[in-house]
């Protein structure tokens, strides 16, 4: 049993079932409905926390292998992934995190400003050199999920939307199978993939994970003239080429905290972040009504009444439209021999984040039959066939392949010390 629709449980749901296993995937809206169509579509191994890195690397492989066997064009491109640095000071952060690269085979490299400027011809501003994983993807992602889901389908995953399920079942301590709106399913283990919601649907069984959701706001372009087959990051702005010719724009620290009574609980688990990097994302007093983290949104309830999950199907925030305007007048500095960027579509979504910007992916000890993969902190499309294929192993005793001792789901207990990703 999976319980999410997006990218982490579509993925868990496949590799499940390429398993040999019997697996039902219970979504409450849509599939891909909420972040996982509404990310930026990067497919990156570059400034990846070192122990996610080797899950990224058998993910990009598995990207490869899935855009084969779909016979979808979901956008699955190498392009690169290109971090550029302004300053020295950037730089030599960027420099510190190549020995991770190089224990693990990935073909990133520094750049001088000459070869930027070469790689990005009519970029304008202060730079200093630049980090490009030349191997990098990036893709379409409300077609390429959407296309994991079909395959998952032809696998044998009997794939259910507009189902949402309000309880995990329990007998005797373990988990059994779960309680939806329609009513009861048996299983024997059960995958949480909720994304934003997953704190929500844990609190309810009296389980405190300390996840919180942030708004990012990205906006496409119309058609323009080619400035990279990739993406790349530049002070505060964020953009990769798109399969209709445009790109899509994003700007980066701008993610937007909307404060509830999970943050409030949470507060000092993420004092390490707030310290670290203060003003790295913005404050809202509240969340809209509805949202995972709103005032009003019930902490428990019934069995047998509607959950928050059916009050909410889709989790669709509005953009912050101030943002993507600066956002425009920024690019068009940086690039302003391009034509003026005319936004074809603009966007939300809530993207799940740990204290420590990296998941969870355990077993839960309290609850016997479930396994936890959520809190992805915005990596979790590019790295989604990677932790798909680790939380199914996780379900079926199969050898994961790489340590998961960064991702268990109690290092924010007993006074561990929390270990930031690195922030690149």
């Amino acid at each position: 049993m999976v319980i999410g629709g997006g990218v982490i449980g579509i993925c868990a749901a496949l590799s499940l079932a390429r398993s040999g296993l019997r697996v039902t995937l219970l979504e409450k809206g849509r599939i891909a409905g909420e972040q996982s169509s509404r990310n930026w579509g990067w497919i990156r191994q570059q400034g990846r926390d070192p122990a996610e890195l080797p899950i990224m690397v058998e993910a990009r492989r598995l990207w490869q292998e899935l855009a084969r066997k779909s016979n979808q064009d979901f956008g699955l491109r190498q392009g690169g992934v290109t971090y550029v640095a302004r300053t020295a000071v950037q730089l030599e952060t960027f420099e510190r995190w190549l020995p991770h690269a190089r224990t693990h085979g990935v073909d990133t490299k520094m750049l001088s400003a000459a070869e930027v400027a070469a790689c990005l011809p009519g970029l304008e501003g202060k730079i200093a050199g630049a980090m490009v994983t030349p191997s990098d993807m990036r893709a379409e992602p409300w077609l390429a999920v959407p296309a994991l889901a079909t395959l998952a389908a032809r696998a044998g995953v009997r794939i259910v939307e507009n189902c949402a399920v309000r309880a995990l079942d329990i007998v005797a301590g373990r988990v059994v199978g779960v309680v939806t709106e329609a009513g009861r399913v048996r299983a024997q283990r059960t995958v949480l993939a909720g994304g934003a919601w997953s704190a929500l649907f844990l609190r309810r069984h009296g389980l405190d994970l300390p996840q919180l959701s942030v708004r990012e706001s990205v906006l496409a372009t119309q058609a323009m003239p080619q400035i990279t087959e990739g993406a790349v990051a530049y002070g505060k702005v964020a953009f990769r080429r798109r399969m209709d010719g445009g790109y899509s724009l994003a700007p980066t620290g701008a993610s937007e905290l909307f404060i509830g009574p999970d943050a409030f609980r949470a507060a000092t688990k993420y004092l390490p972040q707030l310290r670290a990097s203060p003003f790295s994302q913005g404050y809202r007093p509240f969340a809209p009504e509805g949202f995972p983290d709103a005032w009003s949104t019930p902490r428990d309830w019934s069995e047998e009444d509607a959950s928050p999950f059916e009050a909410m199907r889709i989790l669709d925030p509005k953009p912050n439209m101030p943002a993507l305007k600066r956002l425009i007048r920024r690019f068009g500095r940086l690039f302003p021999d391009m034509p003026p960027v005319r936004p074809r579509a603009t966007w939300a979504g809530m993207i799940d984040t740990m204290p420590d910007v990296v998941p969870v992916v355990d077993h839960c000890a309290a609850l016997p039959g479930l396994v936890i993969g959520t809190g992805m902190s915005g990596h979790g499309f590019g790295i989604g066939p990677g932790m798909g294929r680790v939380l199914a192993a996780l379900v079926t005793g199969e050898p994961v392949g790489h340590d998961l001792t960064r991702f268990r789901a109690d290092r924010f207990t007993g006074g561990s010390a929390i270990e930031l990703g690195p922030s690149v």
